[in-house]
């Protein structure tokens, strides 16, 4: 299909042509994310949010390389080496709050967006690929935090790890040995200060690659939308730029005002005050949690508290939550229903904010004090969280009744029936025509 703001790019100027016949960067700008490529006029703002996720992946990367020149991976001095980065080095304060809070944004963002990909089907054909890739990006970015998490050598730090890679000694034969090699000995201490570090400064270089691969693959068969329907004309799409440009320039300065809000007005609201003070292998904290983000998946772990079978409660913990996340892999192959947007599917849609809520009370679950009642309800959501992915969508695949579809996107846009109307200057007269924006 050939659109009018689709064609080869052609330079203007010597120069860029100069640069465009020996590295063809301005090419390909101009075809992912300029005016040669199309994509559905009726996105809403939950479209924000993948780029969201690669501008707080760059604050990170950047933060983080300035604050590695003043870091030191010893177990000895590393809790005094960040107090000095706090305390001496020009703007470190601000360097290492918008990090940590950077962290907990990155993960806003990419949860956002994997339930706008779960309640839209995203992931449904012929888009599995780009869901795939967003699992590993997820993945990695755990594995990421985790290591970052243990290098300021605060209690929490510290026993986090402990904990952590604890986990591993539950898997037989194997697992302790795995543990060793990740912490370089049986306990952390500076090998494993150092593995880590190393580990997490390597990371977000390897997320940054899977990212350009994730958009790569989005590009091959387009982006979805919250319809669902496929594009069918030239009159369903509008230029990335300047339509989406603006959009997304908007979603930008919302979420940049957020971001400095919190790490000027409330940079330890998502931290834990036990990790300002340094570690000590002979002191355990009264209780001890992980950030945030991994709440939901420690609640799950926790959730095992009994053998059964030949399998201990730990091992049981530890596929549980492990389980939880691999699980994404195959949900592409476990909704088989035709319709892609949960806005024609009435039924799953309920289920869908039932599992929104069962992962809020899990994240709450996570840092509650264990008590009878938490293990019940961490059980209950847990079983809810398994059952939703393995036995309600494949059910609900097969038997349930849809609403009718549009027959395109720009039906859906005309009778309102999208997320939101068209994009200021299209004409919605004759939408295969982008018009100027009046001021």
């Amino acid at each position: 299909m050939s659109f009018p703001w689709a064609e080869a790019y052609k330079p203007k100027s010597g120069f860029t042509q100069w640069i465009d016949e020996r590295l063809p960067l301005p090419r390909l700008v101009y075809g992912a994310i300029g005016a040669g490529y199309p994509v559905p006029r009726n996105l809403n703002y939950f479209w924000n949010f993948g780029v969201l996720a690669g501008v707080a992946l760059t604050i990170q990367i950047v933060t983080g390389i300035v604050l590695a020149m003043h870091y030191a991976a010893n177990a000895g001095i590393a809790f005094d080496s960040v107090e000095h980065i706090m305390r001496d080095v020009n703007s470190g304060w601000m360097l290492r709050y918008m990090h940590m809070n950077g962290a907990s944004f990155f993960f806003i963002v990419v949860y956002i967006h994997m339930f706008r990909g779960l309640y839209y089907g995203s992931y449904k054909a012929p888009r599995e690929m780009i869901w795939l890739l967003g699992v590993v990006i997820f993945l990695l970015m755990m594995a990421t935090a985790f290591m970052g998490y243990v290098l300021p050598w605060g209690q929490m730090s510290f026993w986090g790890a402990q904990v952590i890679t604890g986990f591993f000694s539950a898997i037989p034969i194997v697992g302790e040995p795995i543990r060793q090699l990740l912490l370089g000995g049986f306990a952390p201490d500076n090998a494993a200060l150092n593995r880590f570090f190393s580990l997490h400064y390597l990371l977000p270089f390897v997320i940054a690659g899977v990212i350009i691969l994730h958009i790569w693959a989005l590009h091959i068969p387009g982006s979805n939308n919250p319809t669902g329907v496929d594009v069918k004309s030239e009159s369903d799409t509008v230029p990335f730029h300047p339509y989406y440009t603006a959009k997304d320039g908007f979603g930008l300065g919302v979420f940049l005002i957020a971001f400095v809000i919190m790490a000027f007005f409330l940079p330890n609201f998502m931290g834990h005050p036990d990790n300002y003070i340094p570690a000590n292998p002979l002191s355990t904290p009264a209780h001890i949690v992980p950030e945030w983000y991994f709440l939901p998946f420690y609640a799950i772990l926790k959730s095992f508290t009994g053998n059964f079978l030949w399998i201990p409660a730990k091992l049981w913990g530890v596929l549980a939550m492990f389980g939880s996340i691999l699980l994404l892999f195959f949900l592409p192959w476990l909704d088989k229903s035709p319709v892609r947007s949960a806005k024609y599917r009435p039924t799953y849609r309920t289920f869908f904010w039932v599992l929104v809520i069962d992962v809020i009370i899990l994240g709450y679950l996570g840092q509650a004090h264990p008590s009878n009642w938490t293990v019940l309800a961490s059980q209950i959501c847990t079983a809810y969280y398994f059952a939703h992915f393995l036995i309600i969508v494949p059910i609900l695949s097969r038997i349930e009744t849809t609403l009718p579809m549009p027959n395109s996107i720009t039906e859906a846009v005309l009778s309102g029936e999208a997320d939101e109307a068209h994009p200021v200057g299209v004409s919605a007269t004759n939408p295969a025509h982008p018009e100027p924006a009046k001021a």
